[in-house]
């Protein structure tokens, strides 16, 4: 009988930081949840970008990303209901193109590198199903991966408006220790925990399907 290698803690760490790598073909670099327009609306400046980003963390698609990765993460879950319920989770179409998108190519990818079948699904779950294996801490997981998209939506800014990417990476700094404490809360949150309140990022990702102009799909 064959036996499958173990993957040591080491091991673990380097495939959790190389699925989130930008260089990961999931098209992360082509949506901004809405941000896009709020800073083209003057909404977002580089004087307000922090707040932005800590609201998106705590009240918005930051947090209910984290819940639906620890959610996937634990023992039993069920990841077609998980995906259905994290679809239903997206409030604009835009939203839900993005999650779906980058979902079904994160799991194609998994796919092709590992040979062992990965189902399309929203990002979260994906990336969940992909990191149970891993046997890595619960919150070191979800913190990687939000870690992950506050870059994102840095990287939308730095590109959209006068922000240097040094200050860029200054304001994920600064955003680390929240990162941390949300998703050590996450961890042990349940599906009753999966709520959002960020109403003005969400009028934004509505309002940006109806701009002339645009660099990003959200």
């Amino acid at each position: 009988m064959t036996t499958r290698p173990m993957i040591t803690p080491d091991t673990a760490r380097l495939r959790l930081w190389q699925m989130l790598s930008p260089a990961f073909p999931v098209g992360g670099f082509a949506w901004s949840q809405g941000l896009e327009y709020a800073m083209d609306q003057g909404l977002v400046t580089r004087a307000t970008l922090a707040q932005w980003l800590a609201d998106w963390l705590d009240h918005g698609a930051g947090w209910t990303d984290g819940v639906l990765v620890a959610l996937t993460l634990q023992p039993g879950a069920d990841p077609a209901a998980l995906d259905d319920l994290a679809r239903a989770a997206c409030l604009t179409r835009q939203r839900l193109v993005e999650t779906v998108e980058q979902g079904t190519a994160f799991a194609a990818n998994m796919t092709a590198l590992t040979g062992t079948p990965h189902p399309a699904a929203a990002l979260p779950v994906a990336f969940g199903q992909a990191c149970a294996p891993l046997n890595l801490p619960a919150p070191e997981i979800i913190a990687a991966f939000l870690q992950s998209q506050a870059a994102g939506l840095i990287s939308a800014a730095v590109r959209f408006m006068p922000l240097g990417p040094v200050e860029g990476q200054r304001m994920l700094a600064a955003l680390q220790p929240r990162i941390l404490t949300r998703a050590t809360r996450a961890a042990t949150a349940t599906q009753g925990d999966l709520a959002s309140a960020a109403w003005g990022a969400e009028m934004a990702a509505m309002r940006h399907e109806t701009m002339t102009t645009r660099i990003f799909r959200s």
